[in-house]
């Protein structure tokens, strides 16, 4: 497409900033957005020399110029300007000597201290982020993920990528996914960061330098970089297909679920509710050591009860109704190794439970017969040596004593 003939008319401009930068808007965008500083645009352009002969063209040439915004990589007008632009705008800049060539001008094409004019079209861009700080690790995004949720650490992502080193030789590749946890990392240490950052579904290209592209396991240990220089720049193209949110339970990473498919809603069961799940308990070498329901005939349990194991009640009471989920307890037992040693994982699916009737809807009579029962209770699993439980059952008997005194001092733990 030829560009048509520029046309510059002050009365309809606007300034930009306070450094003599005008802009006329001749063509309006389709989006609120405008580019950052170190994002890569797309522009189609045509300029010249204010009163005098005409420059470059990106339209007579049929190809779009890209660039990186604010990195001095054009003029400082170009710079100014084109961040004020929506996606699909085009708009006519007058730029003044000090944001453009100065007095020194450009040899053969631009005399000194000379206004130049730009007929600007903003066709895309791409956002770039330095996610180390310090360039060492810049991500840009190819194709945007959906929703607004990104992975944290303890999470389990399954990722697509591809490793390259600046000549193109691929280094590492995984066309089916790999799965690791994001605090553990995967390759090196650019990966796990830039995981965190991404959306279900994004496609985002990595250039890695030094250090962030040594292998996790060194290079001796990763068969792939062996040969591989150890300041090498690396270019990964990187595709988060979905992780698994993974809870910690116990706070101390003795136990964690791993969320397989989500639940209904936002209930869960608390202290006293009438669970019905379906579960089968692994040890660490794969060997089935309990099985309990079926979809058919669930298994009933009472939450908080001392009906099931402990660390499991506890994790089922973080689950939502029809959510699956995979248990993995640890052994408190590390005196021979900082490594964690799995006593038992489960295969988790709550298929429903019901709460016990609320206070508020009981009367008088009502609340003093759970107080003295919840205290009763609290008792047998106290002298069983079953603290954590029986603290509940003292909590929940607390909680309807103070509202039969209509003290209104409600307790805040989420277990009830």
């Amino acid at each position: 497409m030829a560009n048509p003939p520029l046309e510059f008319c002050a009365e309809e401009s606007e300034e930009i900033g306070s450094e003599g930068l005008r802009k006329r808007v001749v063509q309006r965008g389709s989006s609120w957005k405008s580019p950052s500083f170190g994002d890569e645009v797309e522009v189609n352009y045509s300029g010249f020399v204010f009163g005098g002969s005409k420059l470059d063209s990106s339209w007579e040439r049929g190809v779009p110029f890209r660039f990186k915004l604010g990195q001095c990589e054009v003029i400082k007008g170009w710079d100014d300007g084109i961040a004020t632009m929506k996606k699909g705008e085009r708009a006519v800049f007058t730029i003044p000597p000090n944001l453009a060539y100065g007095e020194a001008g450009s040899p053969h094409t631009i005399p000194p201290n000379s206004t130049l004019v730009f007929d600007i079209e903003l066709l895309s861009w791409s956002t770039i982020r330095d996610l180390s700080g310090d360039g060492g690790i810049l991500k840009k995004v190819v194709s945007e993920g959906g929703g607004w949720a990104v992975p944290r650490d303890p999470d389990e992502v399954l990722v697509k990528y591809e490793a390259r080193l600046e000549d193109e030789t691929i280094v590492s590749k995984s066309d089916t996914g790999v799965e690791f946890y994001v605090n553990d990392g995967y390759m090196c240490a650019a990966v796990g960061k830039a995981v965190k950052t991404m959306r279900k579904g994004e496609k985002s290209e990595l250039l890695v330098k030094f250090p962030y592209g040594i292998p996790l396991n060194g290079f001796d240990g990763d068969s792939s970089f062996r040969g591989v220089p150890s300041n090498a720049s690396l270019t990964i193209d990187l595709e988060l297909v979905s992780w698994k949110n993974v809870i910690d339970i116990t706070e101390n990473q003795r136990v964690r679920k791993k969320i397989v498919r989500e639940g209904e809603g936002f209930d869960r069961p608390n202290e006293g509710s009438l669970v019905k799940v379906k579960y089968i308990c692994e040890a660490e070498d794969g060997t089935i050591c309990e099985s309990e329901g079926s979809e058919m005939e669930p298994f009933e349990y009472l939450c908080f009860q001392d009906q099931i194991f402990e660390d499991l009640d506890k994790a089922i009471a973080t689950m939502r109704k029809g959510e699956k989920a995979l248990v993995t307890i640890y052994s408190d037992d590390r005196t021979n190794s900082d490594v964690a040693v799995i006593t038992a994982l489960y295969d988790v699916e709550l298929i429903s439970f019901t709460k016990e009737k609320p206070c508020w809807k009981m009367e008088t009579s009502e609340k003093l017969e759970v107080c003295e029962r919840k205290k009763d209770e609290g008792n047998k699993l106290f002298k069983a040596g079953k603290f954590w439980c029986a603290s509940i059952k003292y909590d929940k008997e607390s909680l309807f004593f103070d509202m039969f005194n209509f003290r209104g001092q409600r307790k805040s733990s989420s277990w009830f």
